[in-house]
């Protein structure tokens, strides 16, 4: 695997349309990707419209309960074909009614047999591969890509190791937020706590953030940060309970997947491009089933603080790197090492 040592990615990276383009091209058409849970789809006849990086999906539990995902888009003339979420027997677009089977085969369209288009075979939605990790639903476009679990790696035995049984936990809400920064910016901010002690103050009030103890760890797609509570934590989150340590990790290109210590609980989500200065995000929230409602609304509004700042300091950061006086930055060789190792995957996927 390429290295950059200490030097960051060039800034023109983060602003360039060209650099995107092969991004989508190259990352996110190639590799798994969180989409949502299975909730969102909770019958047979459900649906839920979502993306792969610029690719529209729509989540269907079929006739069997089957799920599947397809590119949300119409074989007609390219209109979407779901919005939103519901339960239909068909799938039909809303532009000219071609409708279509909750396998994906083309069913109908109106004037089909006047205008002598027979053969329908070919004409369905195209299909995208699916695979589940528990409750969560990975999506990729490469119908040839690795299994799910090699992506993984060893999180989900982590994550059971900590004693959370992500089938026993409780879907809570999804919080949804937009970036005026590239998601380069937004995913490397995730990858090191080098930060926390200056800008998440609530944060290292409760996590023990200093560098003998906040671990980091890079193995293949996978970016891991493992962190105890302080041992005498203050503020407004109490971590005490059966979940002993924080862990939070990345898998590439920009899953996130974090715990926090406590009660059981789980939070699992994307980063997105929308476009190069303009990042989506969301995250999916799971508890424990008995978990109160004080420490429920404890542990939100502790996250949208931290997400609150982040939101600041990645948008601070874009508009520097979009300056174009400066080529590029450093990195600290051990506090962001996993920023490093995300860059190199970056420059190897586009390589």
């Amino acid at each position: 695997m390429s290295t950059l040592g200490t030097r960051t990615l060039p800034w023109s990276w983060y602003t360039d349309p060209a650099v995107l383009r092969l991004e989508q091209e190259r990352i996110f058409r190639r590799f798994w990707q969180y989409v949502g849970h299975a909730g969102d789809v909770p019958e047979s006849g459900s649906f839920a419209g979502t993306r792969v990086g610029d690719v529209p999906a729509v989540l269907v539990r079929d006739e069997e309960s089957t799920l599947r995902a397809f590119v949300n888009v119409c074989r007609h003339r390219g209109s979407i074909v779901c919005e939103g979420s519901g339960k239909r027997a068909t799938l039909q677009c809303p532009y000219h009614a071609w409708t279509y089977g909750l396998d994906g085969r083309l069913l109908k369209a109106p004037r089909m047999e006047r205008e002598g288009v027979m053969d329908t075979d070919e004409l369905g939605l195209v299909p995208l591969a699916l695979e589940t990790w528990g409750p969560f639903v990975f999506v990729n476009p490469d119908l040839d890509a690795a299994p799910l679990s090699e992506f993984l790696d060893d999180v989900p035995e982590r994550i059971a190791d900590a004693g959370i049984d992500v089938d026993a936990l409780r879907f809570l809400t999804r919080a949804e937020s937009e970036l005026d920064a590239n998601w380069k910016i937004s995913t490397e901010n995730f990858l090191e706590c080098y930060h926390c002690a200056v800008a998440h103050p609530g944060f290292s009030a409760v996590m023990d953030v200093s560098p003998d103890a906040y671990l980091l760890e890079a193995k293949g797609w996978r970016m891991s940060q493992v962190s105890p509570p302080r041992a005498d934590p203050r503020g407004s989150y109490d971590p005490a309970g059966e979940v002993e340590r924080g862990q939070f990790h990345v898998l590439f290109p920009g899953t996130v997947i974090n715990v926090m210590p406590g009660r059981p609980n789980l939070s699992i989500g994307p980063i997105v491009p929308l476009a190069p200065e303009r990042t989506y995000r969301f995250l999916d929230y799971f508890v424990d089933p008995d978990a109160d409602d004080a420490w429920i609304e404890e542990a939100l509004a502790f996250d949208a603080q931290v997400g609150a700042e982040d939101k600041e300091l990645v948008e601070r950061v874009h508009r520097g790197v979009r300056s174009g006086l400066i080529g590029e930055g450093r990195l600290m060789p051990e506090s962001e090492k996993l920023v490093a190792h995300f860059q190199a995957l970056v420059v190897d996927a586009l390589a």
